[in-house]
């Protein structure tokens, strides 16, 4: 068995993504300006990535399914009995919706009630695609911005008083109930969501225009989101979540990590995001797709967050961790200078993504956007004449 595998990924063209971004980074053309939103390099049955092994090209949860303990070691096998984590690239160019991901334990209770109501797994009402939790980590790869969590309850509670708009949900909010606000104004009829909605908007629209607002600030992306236009009726409640959840800027390199429970949204930019082997998302607006207001209110978790950005820890002069609180998966980089050699030793299936220069591993190079596949126990040395960086995926 060889110590490295050339992985090939999946293109996803949801059309929240860019055109630019991921072409550019794998080296391919684009020339009908599709939009390339995500690469997934995973073995999740709905896009599994492609391995180039010595027997011929096979779907990677073919050959999980078919080499088990051998390329995933004897401790994530007995643990999770596949490879337990999902790992993308994103582009980001308009904003994703309004989110929460559930935990393992309901997880596997949605996906058997659907199941046993008969939703295809494809429908469009469908909220449950597997039996996982999704807790996940992203690193920039630009400037990147998104909504994480709630606001601190000083913090909300003076937004709510800010805008006259909002004057008549102050009530809901007393005791810092955030339960009590999200699930009445997630309730209101269109007619009276748009009452409060669209003087925000029109509030929005102006300030924009006359420069008073950045990304900083609600009011810049309650703009971008409508395109600067202010909707006459059925304006998404998600504009709402805009303005209770904390907008936080990850510079490029830095990365934040969220589990269950945690309602967010990524507005702009690129990033590598690495998750549980899982496509479960309950949804609370900010897109045309199905949104179940029931079951979203039963996982999001009512708190303040407090954002955490992840610089990185060094491991050592070559290698920076992002520490992950879950055993699924875990992230770093690696930073190679020109003819430095590094070795590491795998304890189960890692990914290498090449994001730039060149690196040798054995006697197989891989360049910008490609992808290496590492194998259980099997030591390898990392190289580049030039230098490179790469991102590391792994179970701890």
């Amino acid at each position: 068995m060889k110590t490295a595998y050339k992985l090939h990924g999946v293109h996803r063209h949801y059309d929240w993504g860019g055109t630019k971004y991921i072409p550019s980074l794998l080296g391919i053309e684009n020339p009908s300006q599709k939009p390339f939103a995500e690469y997934w390099m995973g073995a999740h049955l709905s896009a599994p990535a492609t391995v180039e092994t010595t027997e011929g090209n096979m779907s990677l949860a073919q050959w999980v399914e078919q080499e088990g303990t051998t390329i995933l070691g004897n401790k994530v096998y007995q643990q999770f009995g596949s490879l337990p984590y999902l790992y993308k690239v994103l582009d980001v160019a308009k904003m994703l919706s309004i989110q929460v991901h559930p935990t393992k334990e309901n997880a596997l209770i949605g996906f058997e009630k659907e199941e046993a109501a008969g939703i295809a797994l494809d429908a469009a009402n469908r909220n449950y695609k597997d039996k996982n939790h999704k807790p996940e980590v992203m690193v920039a790869l630009s400037d990147f911005w998104l909504l994480h969590g709630f606001l601190a309850p000083d913090m909300l509670a003076s937004r709510l008083q800010s805008f006259s708009c909002f004057h008549a949900l102050v009530p809901y909010f007393e005791g810092a109930n955030y339960l009590g606000l999200y699930q009445h104004f997630m309730s209101l009829s269109a007619q009276d969501a748009d009452a409060i909605l669209k003087p925000l908007m029109e509030e929005a629209v102006a300030s924009v225009n006359s420069g008073l607002v950045d990304k900083s600030h609600p009011h810049w992306w309650a703009y971008k989101y409508y395109n600067g236009v202010v909707p006459t009726q059925n304006i998404d409640k998600g504009i709402f979540s805009i303005y209770i959840l904390n907008i936080v800027f990850v510079p490029k390199y830095a990365g934040i990590f969220q589990g269950a429970g945690l309602l967010h949204a990524y507005l702009e930019g690129q990033n590598i995001e690495l998750m549980a082997n899982s496509d479960n998302v309950l949804r609370g607006g900010l897109t045309p797709k199905h949104v179940d207001i029931k079951e979203l209110l039963a996982h999001v978790h009512f708190a303040p967050t407090y954002p955490n950005v992840l610089m990185g820890d060094a491991l050592n002069s070559f290698e920076t961790n992002y520490p992950c609180p879950v055993a699924d998966f875990g992230l770093s980089k690696i930073q190679l200078k020109a003819g430095a050699a590094y070795t590491i030793l795998p304890s189960t299936i890692e990914m290498l993504l090449v994001v730039e220069g060149t690196v040798s591993i054995g006697t197989e190079l891989f360049n910008r956007g490609e992808v290496a596949l590492l194998v259980a126990g099997k030591e390898v040395e990392l190289s580049s004449t030039a230098g490179a960086l790469l991102f590391r995926s792994f179970a701890p």
